[in-house]
């Protein structure tokens, strides 16, 4: 239930804002005002630091389906829930009429620093192909640095085996993307990537990693699976063109989900004022796992 003492004042503009320690640090647009072919989706930003950095981009020039932190998928039974293109085995990216809709239905809880609603994701037809249950929560790790855990529970709603894909199943090599996707900022300054499993890209794209960091000049963002399951899930991460970092549900072999079968997934996101080295992001990473 919705706590009995929040006001929703911010509800009918389809946004609420997240804070720690009385500071604003996200706003989560749980009602986005999105073209269809963008595969309208809540969506966080800005995320910001403790210290007031934003560490995350919106609809950006480069790719301007990408917002913020998401959940999201390219192809569900061939339905677009990431927006833009579609990618095409054997013709490559095209425009489909084919893209869906993550619309929420009630709030389970909204309070400054803990946020929990259920959505559908309906095709162009209204049709519900996945009932979700997700849950938002920001809590301070110390004086820098804060944690935002994202718990997502998607179930099949279509009565029917249904299919989640990557473009990777598809034939694009290395576009094992779907899930948690984080969409970082501009930089005018050098990024560095590191994790668990090496300190560049090539190390930890398609691989798994107990987790991975984003640092720029003045921030760090630290990604941690918050339970077994999406441990066991391969890293997209993107330093070239732009900076991206997700959790795949599936890579190059498709996900199929029996009817009413639920699938879980946590993550965390570290956000951190300040260029982290490798060893306190390692003993972060830990700590961030077993406050879950």
């Amino acid at each position: 239930m919705v706590d009995p003492g929040v006001v929703l004042t911010d509800q009918p503009h389809g946004t609420a804002v997240l804070r720690v320690r009385g500071r604003d640090v996200a706003r989560y647009v749980w009602k986005p005002d999105l073209p269809l072919a963008m595969s309208p989706r809540p969506y966080l930003h800005p995320v910001r630091t403790l210290a007031g950095t934003t560490v995350t981009d919106a609809a950006p020039d480069s790719h301007p389906h990408q917002f913020g932190i998401s959940i999201a998928s390219p192809d569900v039974d061939g339905r677009n829930f990431w927006g833009g293109r579609t990618f095409v085995a054997g013709h490559g990216p095209a425009w489909l009429d084919n893209h869906g809709v993550q619309q929420h239905q009630r709030w389970l809880r909204h309070t400054s620093d803990e946020l929990a609603h259920t959505l559908q994701w309906l095709d162009a037809h209204h049709t519900a192909l996945l009932r979700e249950r997700r849950s938002i929560t920001c809590r301070p790790v110390d004086g820098t640095a804060w944690s935002l855990s994202i718990h997502t529970e998607v179930t099949n709603a279509t009565g029917r085996p249904l299919p989640i894909r990557s473009p990777a199943a598809h034939g694009r090599v290395g576009a094992g993307y779907g899930g948690f996707f984080w969409r970082g900022p501009a930089v005018k300054g050098s990024t560095r990537v590191f994790s668990a499993a090496g300190a560049d890209v090539r190390a930890v794209h398609g691989a798994t990693a107990a987790w991975v960091a984003v640092a720029g000049d003045d921030w760090t963002m630290l990604f941690v699976p918050g339970d077994e399951t999406t441990a066991r899930d391969r890293w997209f991460v993107r330093a070239r063109d732009y900076l991206g970092v997700g959790s795949s549900l599936t890579w190059d072999q498709p996900l199929v989900l029996d009817p009413d079968e639920t699938i879980t997934r946590r993550m965390i996101a570290v956000v951190v004022d300040g260029d982290l080295p490798f060893a306190a992001a390692a003993a972060l990473a830990d700590t961030a796992r077993q406050a879950t």
